[in-house]
């Protein structure tokens, strides 16, 4: 089965860029030409998320990094769903391995935050994806299957709308290693045989299932050939202008 969900392109700029760098990158975008027939996404800091939405021109859409559980109120250093709808923000991140990882956040968490997120406005790209210990030792789909059961068993099928999801392994993310273009193939049409079993055939074809992990300007066409691989989420590449436009472009190989 093959995903018939539009290219989705998502710019990851995790803890980086001053108010100097933001402008300049903003600059380089707004200055690059992007296909109209994809989705693309950027996600700035918390601090430049006003910044970016006030000078970035569309297509480009805005997202979170990560958002809170919960409502607004007494959440030291957390930001609500809420807060972030109210400042004209459509998506947000969550799951990243970074969190996971450094924050120590469970896959039950992150589908907590993600059924929240969903009903109070937000879309979400919700990130999966395994290290490469559990790599080797043959544990990739056990892993893949508990972090997104979590998720499905919280969501209706109307939910998943607004869900896309990153495959990112561990292994990949900022490392300069990518996983093949076969090896990607094979998880993304892993996911989307889980998302026919699990929710629905609808929601298998729907859903995007991007991925992540040293993705970049040289690499995204290969990867974006791949039938399953309905778009990427970007990292260091998102932060050169020149560099991210092309990986937009890269949407042109995309086989439907």
């Amino acid at each position: 089965m093959v995903g018939k969900g539009r290219f989705f392109v998502g710019g990851n700029w995790k803890c980086n860029e001053t108010v100097a760098e933001v402008k300049h990158l903003v600059e380089e975008l707004n200055a690059g030409t992007v296909p109209d027939d994809i989705e693309i996404v950027v996600a700035p800091t918390y601090i430049h998320l006003q910044m970016v939405k006030d000078t970035l021109n569309p297509p480009y859409q805005i997202a979170a990094q990560n958002s809170w559980v919960k409502g607004v109120g007494a959440y030291t250093g957390e930001i609500a769903p809420e807060l972030l709808k109210d400042l004209g923000v459509g998506w947000v991140i969550l799951g990243h391995s970074e969190r996971r990882a450094l924050i120590k956040e469970s896959s039950a968490l992150i589908a907590d935050k993600t059924d929240y997120a969903l009903h109070h406005g937000l879309k979400t790209i919700v990130c999966i994806g395994e290290t490469l210990e559990q790599r080797e030792a043959g544990e990739l789909w056990s892993v893949l299957e508990e972090q997104l059961n979590a998720v499905a068993d919280k969501l209706t099928e109307e939910d998943w709308a607004g869900v896309v999801i990153a495959y990112e392994p561990v292994w990949a993310i900022g490392t300069g290693k990518v996983a093949t273009p076969e090896q990607a193939q094979e998880v993304h049409a892993f996911i989307r045989k889980w998302a026919s079993e699990k929710v629905s055939g609808k929601v298998s074809e729907a859903v995007r299932i991007i991925y992540g992990g040293s993705v970049n300007d040289k690499n995204a066409t290969e990867l974006a050939a791949k039938e399953d691989i309905d778009g990427f989420l970007v990292g260091g590449a998102s932060l050169k202008g020149d560099a991210f436009v092309t990986i937009a472009n890269a949407s042109k190989a995309h086989k439907r």
